[in-house]
Formats: C-alpha cells, structure tokens, sequence
C-alpha cells in the first residue's frame, strides 16, 4: 500500500478509473480540473455575492429581478443539464392581484415596491447532486450529499444530509445510506481535505466501502 494507506497496483496509483505514474501527476490533473471548471463553466452564471465551490461542476440557469438573494453552492456538486436556479421573481400572492403592474409600468407605479420578491437565498451543500431539468426555489436549504431527481420542483428545504427527493412538488423519497454510514460521511466531511488526500482517496470514494473510507479518515487523522 501507499503511503496514504491506499493500494497500490504495479506502484502506480489508481484514480478516476486510470493510472498515474506518481503523486504529482495525479494532483496536477486534479488542480488542473478545478482550474478548468472555475473557468469554462462557474465564472459563466456566478454573480457578485455568489459562492461557488471548487470542482462543482455544470450551468445552471440563474433566475433573479434584483432582489438581492445570493446563490451559494458547495464543493464538489454535480448540476446536469437544463437545472433552474430560481433567486427571486415571486408573485405576491398576498395581495389582491399577482399581476406586475409596478414592474411593467416602471414610469408610473415605480413607488409600489415588494413585486416582485423573494424568499430568500439559496444554498446548496457540498457533493450534492441536481439531476437533469429540476428547478429550485427561492430559500431553499440542500443539505451536504443530497440528490435532487429530475424534473423535481424543490420548494421547501432538504435539510437532512443525503436524502433522495424528486416530484412536483419535490418529496423526500428515501435516505441513501444507513444513519451510521451518513453521520460518519458527514464527520468526514471529505470535501474539506487537502488536494492529495482527496486524490489518494478517490478509488475508496468511487466505491461503495464506507468502512474503508472510515478507516482512511482516521489513517490521515493519526498522520496529520
């Protein structure tokens, strides 16, 4: 095994499905891929205020009319194609009639504030994944390891780690792992580690060996 307590096969380390002659070969591709997706993909929809996370990846199309809300989405996610982000743009239905008139006839009815509005930020936390067409609301909560199904409209928060929602509106459908495994992922928080001991636990990560991503956790501990 390697210095990191990962195996090792004909002394090369083994991520991502491939081989890798040493340590640094490795964690240059690593960087190399947070560099890329901060450039190609973040900085197209990310806006003043907002906080995106290293390596979280895709272009979600951010809805907002000035209200001021934030979008702040953890590490590691994974945003697939055609997600909707929505910071704002509410109707009032509180009022009257949820009709814009304030929006659409700036000139005369500008004074009438409050339309339209919104509930609040959104925050999304780390390794969660957001499947094909879902849409999420404004002050919406996802908590770490989540996934949120495709099609799924998220209007009220998911606020317990690593559960499983989809429908319209978006229901809680199952947890994705027992208690014990999803309060030790939550201790761990892998995400938070340095570059290379996230490289080295890749493979364990790409698995379903929760034990063995445990025991790494307290190997890197006792070695820290």
């Amino acid at each position: 095994s390697s210095a990191m307590g990962i195996p090792m096969a004909d002394s090369h380390w083994i991520y991502y499905g491939k081989e890798a002659d040493t340590v640094e070969e490795a964690l240059k591709e690593f960087q190399m891929l947070r560099d890329t997706i901060r450039e190609t993909q973040q900085k197209s929809y990310m806006r003043d205020g907002d906080v995106i996370g290293d390596f979280s990846y895709g272009t979600p199309c951010i809805r907002a009319w000035g209200e001021g809300a934030r979008l702040i989405i953890g590490k590691f996610c994974s945003i697939a194609s055609g997600v909707t982000i929505m910071l704002g743009g509410d109707h009032r239905v509180d009022w009257n009639s949820t009709y814009p008139f304030n929006a659409l006839l700036p000139e005369t009815f500008s004074s009438i504030t409050g339309h339209p509005f919104s509930k609040g930020d959104v925050q999304i936390g780390n390794d969660v994944w957001i499947a094909s067409d879902a849409k999420i609301m404004s002050g919406v909560t996802i908590a770490d390891g989540c996934i949120v199904g495709a099609n799924a409209l998220v209007t009220k928060d998911v606020p317990e780690p690593y559960t499983v929602v989809g429908g319209v509106p978006a229901k809680r459908l199952k947890r994705r792992f027992s208690r014990t495994a999803i309060r030790r992922l939550c201790e761990m928080r892998w995400w938070d580690w340095e570059d290379r001991d996230i490289v080295a636990a890749i493979p364990l990560l790409q698995s379903s060996d929760i034990d063995g991503l445990w025991s790494y956790y307290h190997s890197r501990q006792k070695n820290a």
